[in-house]
């Protein structure tokens, strides 16, 4: 737990998301998530200050870029520091618009405006994914962003008496990292290769504590009699929440206040699936809301979360403010167990079913 203040750069913010592109190179899933009402500064902490040309890269050391840019600067530099893994990332964006998914890579020209819609499905191994979503290869953090711009000129947009920019959508960015295998016996010396001396012998030492406590330790790479190298697919999940709102307070009315409802239940839902962690109860809802079906595996699997909760310091939004405490207090109590890798494959993923 950490509280920033509002002179805080944008880089001290980013410190704490920088481990935890470390574990995702380690095969470990990761979620970064902004929650918090409309106004409240999220998108600005997701990607930076509001520019019709999109965050530029490199970045500037007293640039306000926020973590998503930061993020994939980061990344593509820490793969260049060990390449000989062969490293592939791929980058695909949704929104949750009115409860329904649209993918924004979609190449669909009928549709360009809105995105195409799509279902999210079960796939064979129990993880949640959604059914055709178009996905890219990209190799730099230049291509990635490039990316990330275009999913942000099809997101759903509204001015609200609070903000004059309001996002009507919650935004998912999915940064998918496949890598080669290492195996038990190399892990130390290719594996750990993406860090300095010190941070690695750092690592080495949190692994052992983990393991002590009960964490699952790397599992063994099977033999593959066909020859096909052993791979590691881990992924990152990027979350700008829409923000929730207070009727009487942003004044929408028409179709502005039918995304109002939607984005407020939405939320609601990702609190209460969070009050039933915490509680471990034998029943989690995750379908009541697309969106936390769409991220069940980060909300109760075995990724590494971390939410960042922006608040409003004015009076007149106290209610808000409480709300996002609230469910802050939600995500804190919420007792997973320990994060695990995942397992290295040789194999394509099964068929997808339909839930």
């Amino acid at each position: 737990l950490r509280v920033y203040g509002p002179a805080e750069s944008q880089r001290v913010v980013f410190g704490d998301v920088c481990p935890l592109l470390t574990s995702l190179l380690d095969g470990y899933n990761v979620c970064v998530m902004a929650y918090g009402q409309t106004g409240s500064g999220k998108s600005y902490t997701m990607l930076g200050p509001h520019s019709d040309d999109g965050p530029v890269l490199p970045l500037d050391p007293q640039s306000d870029l926020g973590i998503i840019p930061r993020t994939a600067e980061e990344l593509f530099r820490l793969i260049s520091e060990n390449p000989s893994r062969s490293p592939k990332v791929e980058v695909s964006i949704v929104e949750v618009y009115n409860n329904d998914i649209f993918d924004l890579l979609a190449k669909d020209t009928v549709a360009a405006v809105s995105g195409v819609k799509r279902e999210v499905m079960t796939a064979k191994d129990g993880r949640t994914e959604v059914a055709l979503l178009a996905s890219e290869a990209v190799g730099s953090a230049s291509k990635l962003m490039e990316l990330v711009r275009g999913g942000l000129q099809l997101r759903a947009k509204h001015p609200t008496l609070v903000h004059a920019d309001s996002s009507r959508s919650h935004l998912i960015i999915t940064v998918t990292l496949t890598t080669a295998a290492c195996s038990d016996s190399t892990a130390d010396q290719a594996c750990s290769a993406t860090l300095p001396r010190e941070q690695t012998e750092a690592g080495r030492a949190g692994r052992s504590r983990r393991t002590s406590q009960g964490a699952s330790a790397p599992q063994p790479v099977p033999g593959d009699p066909a020859g096909r190298a052993e791979q590691v697919q881990a992924r990152l999940q990027l979350v700008d929440l829409a923000g929730s709102e207070c009727i009487g307070v942003s004044g929408v009315t028409g179709s502005a206040l039918r995304e109002t409802a939607c984005i407020n239940r939405s939320l609601a839902a990702l609190a209460d699936v969070l009050g039933a962690l915490s509680e471990h109860r034998s029943h989690v809802p995750y379908r009541n809301s697309r969106l936390t079906h769409l991220l069940q595996d980060c909300l109760g699997g075995d990724a590494k979360l971390l939410v960042i909760l922006c608040i409003s310091p004015s009076q007149r939004h106290l209610a808000q403010t409480l709300q996002g405490l609230g469910f802050g207090i939600r995500a804190r109590q919420v007792q997973r167990g320990p994060a695990r890798k995942r397992p290295p494959s040789s194999q394509t993923e099964g068929k997808r079913r339909p839930d």
